[in-house]
């Protein structure tokens, strides 16, 4: 029997959260998330939320920042809407709990930081924790509210669409029992972040394994932009440290990058070095890198003194100092890794998808506020606008409720249990390292041929395996981090330039014909991917 309710959220990081804070006061809303409530790419956000609350700043000033930073890709409309929405958001967020860094104790002016593309000091954070912050105040809030439930330990495995194609639920694994639940709704909203683990390198936590984007996609809905992938120039090189982000305000505060002989680069590639956006950074370093076969560089912030660090980033002096690490007296190995995707399910200004009563807010999305590369800090403002605009909808148009659903227990066929779990080991594996070699910070036409070709072989590989076996939480993940991969290899195929996040050594110019978005299908996908 099928559980029901008026909104299903799908995810738990500031999108969803906020998104089910604001639908309760609409009706019943039910959030699925794939382990604890907290566990989110949000969580692990050290920088913050970019909006204008400064006395010196303007809607201009960011919505220029923004564009800049977009390179030529950015919706002009949307980053207006964003960004004019942005104070009262933060407004918001503050109300409910969130204690941003104020300049000092008794004085409640905010501290503003400064990151890399931005004109001015706009980055509301609280210390380095700023997701962690985040959660905390949302979590408490929805835990609190009788018409929200939380189900933890649950993967979405696929959308329920009705006859007329309407979504209307989802099928979801208790990780724990392997049982595979439907969840009926009269709306859906996903938002389950983005898909970092595609690659092996990446600050994102082990959850971000593109769920929704690969859900949405078979449900047919449209994404597009999917070969934007941000790479953050600094994650901690270390053995024993895992995913940990080297926030961009490090560099704000004067951080900078060089080689192991002390030699600083940045200049050689922009006038703004390190305070450059991340695709020039990323790109920087990997250049580096590549010529004197290193495997890191290094973020040098010895220029501050050891009790300003531990008082404006103490988690991040607190995790080096317990890898052994003195951040005040010596430089911090770093790589680029996966942080961000500035594509995901096409969707308009209220957050809708092309297929009916399917939503999808924050990173699962593309708004048209990043276009070819992320403003720093504008995730989190991007996540809260649009929580807030879906809730718009649902307000405005107030006929949201719609007669129960009642979708088919899952059937598992003649599928039996799996035999050999290394094979999904390997085949998770070979897509990660395949993604970073082929189709990471530099591509070229060879690059990506190759990949497609190994791609086309797994993914027949892994739709056999998803058919024959019972599932289990990693045979899902495999399945959605190979469909996401081929996504991305396919639209960057089919992007002939070189333009903010996607570089081609076979295109190095960005084009004036190529100013639009890519958008990719499934059924124009399938095509692409016939043998």
């Amino acid at each position: 029997m099928a559980s029901h309710c008026d909104f299903l959220v799908l995810g738990s990081g500031i999108a969803g959260l906020l998104s089910a804070h604001k639908l309760s006061s609409l009706g019943t809303v039910t959030i699925v998330t794939k382990k604890e409530a907290v566990e989110s790419n949000t969580n692990y956000a050290q920088g913050g939320i970019a909006a204008v609350t400064g006395p010196c700043d303007n809607f201009e000033s960011h919505i220029e920042d923004t564009l800049n930073a977009g390179a030529g890709l950015c919706d002009e409309r949307i980053v207006r809407l964003a960004v004019e929405e942005g104070p009262q958001r933060v407004k918001e967020l503050r109300e409910l709990g969130v204690n941003f860094s104020l300049k000092s104790r008794g004085n409640e002016a905010l501290d503003l930081g400064l990151e890399a593309g931005h004109s001015q000091r706009r980055i509301l954070h609280a210390g380095d924790i700023t997701g962690r912050e985040i959660e905390r105040a949302l979590v408490e809030s929805c835990r609190r509210n009788p018409r929200i439930r939380i189900v933890e330990n649950h993967s979405a495995v696929n959308l329920i669409l009705d006859e007329e194609g309407r979504a209307r639920g989802a099928y979801a694994m208790d990780r724990r029992s392997g049982l595979i639940k439907a969840f009926g709704a009269s709306a859906v909203i996903l938002a389950t972040g983005g898909a970092g683990k595609v690659y092996i390198y990446t600050s994102n936590p082990d959850i971000a394994t593109g769920d929704g984007m690969a859900m949405a996609y078979r449900a047919g809905a449209t994404l597009a932009n999917m070969e934007f992938v941000q790479f953050h120039p600094t994650c901690l090189f270390h053995p024993k440290a895992k995913s940990f982000l080297l926030s961009e305000a490090l560099r704000g505060e004067g951080g900078r990058l060089r080689l192991k002989s002390g030699r600083a680069f940045m200049k050689d590639y922009n006038p703004r070095s390190e305070l450059a956006p991340r695709d020039i950074v990323a790109r920087a370093i990997d250049a580096e890198l590549k010529k004197s076969g290193d495997e890191c560089v290094y973020l040098d912030m010895t220029h501050k003194s050891a009790q300003y660090l531990k008082s404006r980033f103490p988690n991040i002096y607190r995790k080096l100092s317990g890898l052994g690490i003195d951040m005040a007296a010596e430089p911090i190995p770093v790589v680029p890794a996966a942080h961000f995707f500035c594509g995901g399910a096409r969707v308009d200004e209220f957050g809708q998808t092309d297929i009916p009563g399917l939503f999808a807010v924050g990173e699962v999305s593309h708004t048209g506020l990043h276009g070819a590369n992320r403003l720093a800090s504008n995730s989190l403002l991007e996540g809260c606008v649009f929580a807030h605009r879906v809730w718009r909808h649902f307000k405005d148009d107030g006929k949201f409720r719609l007669p129960r659903h009642s979708p088919a227990a899952w059937n598992p066929g003649k599928a039996v249990a799996l035999d050999e779990a290394v094979v999904i080991t390997q085949n998770w594996d070979e897509i990660r390292r395949l993604m970073w070699n082929y189709v990471g910070i530099v591509r070229s036409d060879k690059r990506l041929e190759r990949a497609l070709r190994r791609m086309r072989l797994l993914n027949a590989e892994i739709e056999q395996y998803y058919w024959d076996f019972i599932l289990t939480p990693d045979l899902i993940e495999l399945r959605n981090i190979a469909e996401v991969a081929t996504i991305v290899i396919l639209s960057a195929m089919a992007r002939k330039e070189s333009r903010g996040l996607h570089y081609n050594l076979d295109y190095p110019r960005p084009l004036k014909s190529a100013r639009r978005p890519t958008l990719m299908r499934k059924r124009d996908a399938l095509k692409s991917l016939a043998v």
